[in-house]
């Protein structure tokens, strides 16, 4: 097992993470009846947000829209972080330039003219990140929004 990481070392991992070309996530919703829902989608890093893009309809977006949160998570089982996420904004893939832009200079696809598709812009609220059992304590990097690192 490897040695465990500082708190900073973990969170400059995350970073690089997030801000990869075609990153990848995990995003955990629920109905307002409980349902629970998962699927993988591509995400951009921006200003310290994650943005995803979707149809507006999805089971996801519908979700989140109902509820104004989600859990996510980057990366394989053994280094992973578990972001929670308040959903801060929606727009529509030509109604942000700027968002659009930079969203489609990380993600693998460009959403932009595709109808019913739009930005969804989360704020984490609370982010996890570990890989081995040796690194379970001290996983917060951030909480009530807040970096602790």
């Amino acid at each position: 097992m490897p040695e465990p990481r500082d708190r900073a070392t973990r969170k400059a991992d995350l970073h690089s993470a997030l801000t990869s070309p075609a990153a990848d996530v995990w995003v955990a919703t629920a109905s307002p009846a409980a349902a629970p829902h998962l699927v993988p989608l591509s995400l951009a890093w921006i200003g310290d947000r994650i943005v995803i893009a979707l149809e507006d309809r999805s089971v996801t977006a519908r979700n989140i829209s109902a509820s104004g949160v989600a859990r996510l998570a980057v990366g394989p089982t053994r280094d992973v972080a578990m972001i929670d996420v308040v959903l801060e904004r929606s727009a529509g893939v030509d109604d942000d330039a700027p968002l659009g832009e930079a969203y489609a200079a990380q993600a693998d696809w460009d959403p932009r003219g595709l109808a019913g598709y739009v930005f969804l812009v989360l704020r984490p609220t609370r982010i996890q990140a570990w890989r081995e059992s040796n690194e379970l304590a001290g996983r917060v990097l951030m909480r009530d929004g807040d970096w602790i690192v």
